[in-house]
């Protein structure tokens, strides 16, 4: 990573971290004041998901300043936890075990070298192709033909989502490899505008949204959707200094990738409503599974990598 890029890098981080010390010191505080046990569990949880912020922010800080490999390496675990999150739920029968087992073994961790060796061409269509035809043959030559479809299709889905998509994340770094603007930095453009619009959604549509995107499926409002992508257009443009699109691109980027995220949201949660579950896992104190916390930002990590490589040229 180049000087200048390893110092906005700091600059964000310390950013970051002066962000998550004043929450910090907000929640102690009325934690000390609160005097109505209603609002204990509530103010319980807030400290708990900011203390679950702190260890994901240095960890992630971490692995950008050691450069590609150590970020490739903690999305490809992050990518494995997430797989094995969704295989829990999936409906498999013990004919499918081969096909688990690449899945886990070889389908991820060759998804996620091809990424660490920039082998562009082999990582977009290894999984989506390659794969797609090679599972089904796995799971059929066991000879167990009830649900089959349904038990390839959500294995191939898993792989599509825990490491296809997932695996777009740490590929942003080569996009910058020869700019002073480093692809590292791209990453954290893409996560914090995401994750910043989902927070801004979550809070917006429940204490003023009224009309609801999908009544039967989700609490997420229209008005929690629009306040999302202004945050997102909002921090897009201050954060425009990370990536080379320049102020008003760095906003349309951001408001993509943040709707294409809530796009995310509802699928998931479509998926967990079917398998009766809340929270994929309980991994993460307070924000429940690496699924939970990384849904939006998966789905829009292959569309905003494409985009950025056709913008950029990378």
């Amino acid at each position: 990573m180049g000087g200048g890029a390893w110092l906005d890098l700091m600059l964000l981080a310390l950013g970051a971290m002066a962000v998550l010390l004043g929450l910090t010191v907000l929640g102690l505080l009325l934690r000390a004041r609160s005097r109505s046990d209603r609002m204990a569990p509530a103010l319980d949880l807030f400290m708990t998901r900011v203390n679950s912020w702190w260890a994901m922010v240095i960890l992630f800080t971490f692995a950008l300043m050691l450069g590609g490999w150590a970020v490739v390496l903690l999305f490809a675990v992050a990518g494995f936890a997430a797989l094995r999150e969704f295989y829990t739920y999936s409906d498999h029968a013990p004919a499918d075990h081969w096909a688990l087992a690449a899945a886990f073994y070889l389908v991820l961790p060759l998804q996620f070298l091809f990424v660490a060796l920039d082998w562009q061409r082999a990582f977009a269509v290894f999984i989506p192709v390659y794969v797609f035809l090679l599972l089904p043959v796995l799971a059929a030559i066991r000879g167990d033909a009830q649900r089959f479809l349904s038990r390839v299709s959500e294995t191939q889905w898993g792989l599509m989502i825990c490491a296809f998509c997932l695996s777009h994340i740490p590929a942003l770094i080569w996009l910058g490899q020869d700019s002073a603007r480093a692809g590292v930095l791209l990453i954290a453009f893409l996560i914090i505008v995401v994750q910043s619009a989902d927070l801004v959604d979550y809070f917006v549509g429940r204490f003023w949204g009224q009309r609801r995107i999908v009544g039967a499926l989700s609490p997420k409002t229209w008005e929690g959707a629009g306040a999302g992508l202004g945050a997102a257009a909002l921090l897009g443009a201050v954060l425009s200094w990370l990536t080379p699109f320049g102020f008003a691109g760095a906003a349309v980027m951001a408001v993509i990738a943040a709707a294409i995220g809530q796009c995310g949201t509802l699928v998931l949660t479509a998926i967990r409503r079917e398998k009766g579950v809340r929270d994929w896992s309980h991994l993460i104190p307070g924000q429940g599974g690496f699924l939970n916390q990384l849904d939006s930002t998966i789905f829009a990590a292959p569309v905003f990598f494409h985009l950025t490589r056709l913008w950029w040229g990378g």
